[in-house]
């Protein structure tokens, strides 16, 4: 199996094996004690944070308010929306025993908070004055995973949920379509990930939603990522807990309720859909570090030390996160190697004879022409501009790449081929039945049914049946 210097399988030889090397050697990640959990480290956290900070901010500017719920659920809260509680049960974690003594009813660790934030809603509702409700919650949650990968599935992980109430099914799902425009920004414009928005078939439906909505990604070894959803619950959770308000006319109504959530999966998917042989590629506008600057003294040179402190002040004035890497103990090229690693957008190099230049050593993680001075006065002025190029040469990469690996195909020949390698859009008759028996040849599922695809009608790619959505269906296999 082919390895780099750094130890790590290249992506061609086995992808798997590569992201799960990479996220432990680049320091982003540690495996928990008890099964399937995993230690954030402060690299990996750092790179959430600004995820976090960023989508918290579009969420808020939407009118929507934070909120915090209990991380224990009682078992029957569950159990009033029968396909909710059927959906989850193989995942849930239970405590039944707690200050010595048996429980009078099992709790439940939080999966989803549907039903506790639906219980409140309850409480809180009363008139049509009252909507729309419009929460967000900042949490985690446990979903127990037999085959755990970091960041990926992970028995606890880390999520934002939105929860909100709404007079009818118009406005609700205009919330819907709102939260999944927000997630589809954020993959854009923050990730640099191409998603496609749309949505699922209703054999991939969230449980006990009426409608869900996806944003997809394409990662580096053609699978798909499900990197965000959005779901329009109708009546369904209002009508288990009592969701109602008293209309202008005083006849009492069901509430629509939507949920949308992104998780920590999403540095997963960050991960896979720039990294390469050496390592993790990150956007910059997200990178914990968009430019770290190697100082290259000899004798412990106070000089150079000095002026990288300097450059990387006047860096972070000009708004850009900057670290010098100073440790004395390690050599220029084993930090040179480590920061590729770990994914740094831009790294600056500078020792006696550039700063006697007055110059720098600019070096960027993909898309350069290999080592190029920069005069040390310019950089403060020009390096925001160069690190947006660099977020733009990502996105137009990863979108490359996406197109490459999908095609549109009416045979069953060509489905099975184009599975093996990236994404298949065809004509499918919308029967869970047709859907497993692809499955189980091809391991493809039905991402979404895209929003802005074309519209198309004929027979099923699988069972000649007619198709059900009057437009094709991204197939592939997925994490």
């Amino acid at each position: 199996m082919a390895r780099d210097e750094r130890g790590v399988t290249a992506q061609s030889e086995d992808f798997a094996a590569w992201y799960n090397e990479v996220v432990f050697k680049a320091g982003l990640v540690d495996r928990g004690p008890a099964k399937g959990t995993m230690v954030i480290r402060p690299y990996g956290y750092r790179l959430w944070e600004q995820l976090q900070g960023e989508l918290d901010r579009r969420i808020k500017d939407t009118g929507h308010e934070n909120a915090y719920f209990p991380l224990l659920i009682p078992q029957s809260y569950l159990s009033r929306e029968a396909e909710h509680v059927e959906g989850f049960s193989p995942e849930l974690a239970i405590v039944t025993h707690a200050g010595g003594k048996e429980l009078e009813e099992p709790l439940v660790v939080r999966p989803t908070s549907e039903t506790i934030i639906g219980e409140m809603m309850a409480k809180w509702i009363g008139s049509h004055r009252d909507l729309p409700l419009l929460l967000n919650q900042w949490s985690n949650v446990v979903r127990w995973e037999m085959r755990p990968r970091m960041f990926l599935r992970t028995t606890e992980f880390l999520w934002q949920e939105g929860h909100t109430a709404h007079l009818d099914r118009e406005d609700a799902l205009r919330e819907t379509m709102l939260a999944l425009d927000i997630y589809h920004e954020v993959a854009r414009d923050l990730a640099a990930m191409p998603v496609v928005p749309g949505e699922k078939t209703p054999g991939e439906r969230f449980a006990g939603a009426v409608a869900t909505y996806t944003i997809e990604g394409m990662m580096r070894d053609g699978r798909a990522l499900q990197a965000g959803t959005s779901h329009y619950m109708g009546t369904n959770f209002a009508t288990a807990f009592g969701i109602r308000y008293t209309g202008e006319q005083g006849r009492e109504e069901l509430c629509h309720t939507t949920s949308w959530g992104m998780s920590t999966r999403m540095v997963g998917g960050i991960v896979m859909t720039h990294g390469d042989d050496k390592g993790l590629v990150f956007p910059p506008r997200l990178a914990p570090y968009q430019v770290v600057i190697v100082p290259i003294s000899r004798g412990g040179d106070a000089e150079v030390g000095e002026a990288a402190e300097r450059l990387a002040g006047a860096l972070r004035e000009a708004g850009v996160r900057v670290h010098v890497d100073a440790r004395p103990q390690l050599t220029p090229g084993f930090k040179y190697n480590e920061w590729e690693m770990r994914g740094v957008p831009i790294r600056l190099e500078l020792g006696p004879r550039d700063l006697a230049n007055g110059t720098a050593m600019m070096v960027k993680r993909l898309g350069g022409e290999g080592k190029q001075p920069v005069p040390l006065d310019v950089l403060p002025r020009e390096l925001p501009a160069i690190l947006e190029e660099f977020q733009s040469y990502l996105l137009a990469r990863a979108t490359a790449f996406r197109d490459e690996h999908t095609r549109m195909v009416d045979a069953w020949e060509e489905f099975t081929d184009a599975v093996s390698t990236g994404w298949a859009v065809a004509l499918h008759c919308g029967t869970r039945d047709c859907e497993e028996q692809i499955k189980s040849v091809t391991a493809a599922t039905p991402r979404c049914i895209p929003a802005d695809g074309e519209p198309a009608t004929g027979n099923c790619v699988r069972c000649d049946a007619p198709s059900a959505y009057g437009k094709r269906v991204i197939f592939g296999r997925a994490y």
